[in-house]
């Protein structure tokens, strides 16, 4: 059973709290359905899938998923994540909110990442204004 303080530094380690952001000024590279794709995940080497499991339930929600990589140097990995809003909202924040990340970059960027869902669910992102504002922010954070 995983504890409080051990998810606290996994996450600190190898977790991210992130928001992809379609810029609309760019070049469309990689196409994507919205604009703005809040996200919690872990990325752990595929014999520690067990751990990302035990995360799953742990939380009671998201998914854990093969993430193939064939990069010299790399290795095939596993990853939990964790997209669905109302999920991040009344699951994971609370999580940490109530258990601190202890790396100050790590913090920062939950600080964010939770300004920028806000703002999401405040529909922000559905104008151009809004949209270039959740640009800047997401490059704030590490």
């Amino acid at each position: 059973m995983l504890t409080k303080d051990y998810i606290v530094g996994l996450v600190d380690g190898e977790g991210s709290f992130t928001v992809y952001v379609r810029d609309e000024r760019l070049p469309k590279t990689v196409k994507r359905r919205v604009k703005a794709e809040p996200r919690f995940y872990l990325k752990l080497v595929e014999g520690d899938r067990e751990i990302l499991e035990q995360l799953k339930l742990y939380f009671g929600c998201g998914n854990v998923y093969f993430q193939k990589d064939n990069r010299q140097n790399h290795q095939h990995c596993y990853r939990f994540e964790v997209t669905n809003r109302n999920h991040l909202r009344k699951i994971i924040i609370p999580f940490f909110e109530a258990n601190p990340l202890r790396f100050p970059s790590k913090r920062r960027d939950f600080e964010i990442f939770c300004q920028m869902l806000t703002l999401i669910e405040q529909g922000t992102h559905r104008t151009k204004l809004g949209l270039a504002h959740l640009v800047r922010l997401k490059k704030q954070m590490h």
